[in-house]
C-alpha cells in the first residue's frame, strides 16, 4: 500500500472531492464545497516528502524537483481515480488530490438541460465547456464523450493533463492522451491528432493560443472538437477567446469563430441549501446565423439577447437557471444572489417578506 493511500480512502469513506495536503498544516478534505480538517494534527516537516517520493516514480519526481509543479493521475483499485497536482509552498511540498469517479455518470442522470444531448449530434465545429474550476466540467465532457462513444461509430481522441475518466471502446473507438506522457504538449498533440483521422477530438484545457488556434483549425476542417475554458458565461468565454490573441489578429480569430463555434456550455456548482451537496446551473448557448454574426462583428454584447430568443430551441441563460434553481428550494436566496450575474436581479430575494 502507497503511503498516500489511507489519505485517500479516508477522503473516500467521507464522501469528499479533494484532499489538500501541506507541510505544516493539518489535512483537509473538500465536502460539499466547504474544506474541512480531517485531524488536528499538522503534517509533519519531512513527512509529506516521503509521501509524495514513494507516489511518483523516478522520472516525475525529478520532474517535479526541476519544475517545483507536477500534475498526474492516481488510482486505487476499486476505489477511486485521483487528479494530482503536486506543488512547493513556502512551509515545503504540497499536493491536491481530485476524486474522479471511476464510472462516467450518463448525461441523464447529471441534471443538465436535455440540450446538451445537441452538441453530441453536431458532426463538426467548437464546443466549448466552460466554468470555474470544480464546477465539474470534466464530468460534463466525460459523459458528453461517453454518450458518442455509446451511440456512434467515431474515433475520439482525448488530448488530457492528467486523464481522468477512462474509456472503455463500446461503438466508437476512443484514443486516450495524456500530456507529459504521451505527448510533450496539447498542442504537438492537437497537430498530430489532425493526422490521425479523428471524428471528435476532446480537448482537456485550451490554454494558450497555439491550442485555440489548432482547436478552431480543427473544427474548420470538419472535426467536432470539445474544449475547455475557466469562464462563466457564453459571452465571457468568447470575449477570452478572442482577447487571447494579439490586436492585429482579433479579426481573423473573430471571423474563425464564428465559421466554428457550435455551442458554449457554462457550468457552475452551487451548495443546496439543505446542506447535502451541490447542485449545478447552466448557461446553453448553441450555433445560429446570429451567432455568427455577432462573433463576426464583435457584438458579443448580443449574445444575451440571442439566448433569450433562443429559448424554444433549448437554449438557457446562466441567472435563469440559478433563479429556477432558488424556486424549486435547491438552493438559498443568499446563493442565488452570490452565484448571480445580474446581481440587481437578485437583490429582492434578500429582503425579507412583509
Amino acid at each position: 500500500m502507497a503511503k498516500i493511500d489511507p489519505y485517500l480512502q479516508k477522503v473516500h469513506q467521507l464522501g469528499g472531492s479533494d484532499l489538500h495536503l501541506e507541510s505544516g498544516v493539518p489535512p483537509k478534505v473538500r465536502l460539499h464545497g466547504k474544506l474541512t480538517a480531517m485531524t488536528q494534527e499538522p503534517i509533519a516537516p519531512g513527512v509529506l516528502t516521503e509521501v509524495l517520493q514513494d507516489l511518483l516514480n523516478e522520472r516525475q519526481w525529478e520532474t517535479f524537483v526541476d519544475r517545483k509543479d507536477l500534475d498526474l493521475a492516481y488510482e486505487i483499485a476499486g476505489i477511486a481515480r485521483f487528479r494530482v497536482n503536486c506543488h512547493v509552498t513556502r512551509s515545503g511540498p504540497g499536493a491536491v488530490f481530485r476524486r474522479v469517479p471511476e464510472e462516467i455518470v450518463p448525461l441523464d442522470k447529471l441534471g443538465l438541460p436535455q440540450t446538451v444531448i445537441k452538441y453530441c449530434d453536431m458532426r463538426s465545429g467548437l464546443v466549448l465547456v466552460t466554468g470555474p474550476t470544480g464546477s465539474g466540467k470534466s464530468t460534463t465532457l466525460a459523459a458528453l464523450i461517453d454518450h458518442i462513444n455509446t451511440k456512434k461509430q467515431k474515433h475520439i481522441i482525448t488530448i488530457e493533463e492528467p486523464i481522468e475518466f477512462v474509456h472503455k471502446n463500446k461503438k466508437s473507438h476512443v484514443t486516450q492522451r495524456e500530456v507529459g506522457v504521451d505527448t510533450e504538449s496539447f498542442a504537438a498533440a492537437l497537430r498530430a491528432a489532425m493526422r490521425e483521422d479523428p471524428d471528435v477530438i476532446l480537448v482537456g484545457e485550451l490554454r494558450d493560443v497555439e491550442s485555440i488556434r489548432l482547436a478552431v483549425s480543427a473544427a474548420e476542417m470538419g472535426i467536432l472538437v470539445f474544449g475547455t475554458l475557466h469562464t462563466n458565461s457564453a459571452a465571457k468565454t468568447i470575449d477570452r477567446v478572442v482577447n487571447m490573441f494579439i490586436e492585429d489578429e482579433q479579426n481573423q480569430m473573430r471571423v474563425m469563430l464564428s465559421a466554428t463555434l457550435k455551442g458554449v456550455f457554462a457550468q457552475t456548482l452551487m451548495p443546496r441549501s439543505d446542506g447535502k451537496g451541490r447542485v449545478v446551473a447552466n448557461e446553453v448557448l448553441l450555433g445560429s446565423f446570429g451567432l455568427s454574426n455577432a462573433i463576426r462583428e464583435g457584438n458579443v454584447a448580443k449574445i444575451v439577447s440571442l439566448i433569450e430568443a433562443g429559448r424554444g430551441e433549448g437554449m438557457l441563460l446562466m441567472d435563469d437557471a440559478i433563479m429556477a434553481r432558488f424556486k424549486e428550494g435547491a438552493i438559498s436566496a443568499q446563493t442565488a444572489f452570490l452565484y448571480g450575474q445580474q446581481k440587481s436581479r437578485f437583490e429582492p430575494l434578500l429582503k425579507p417578506s412583509a
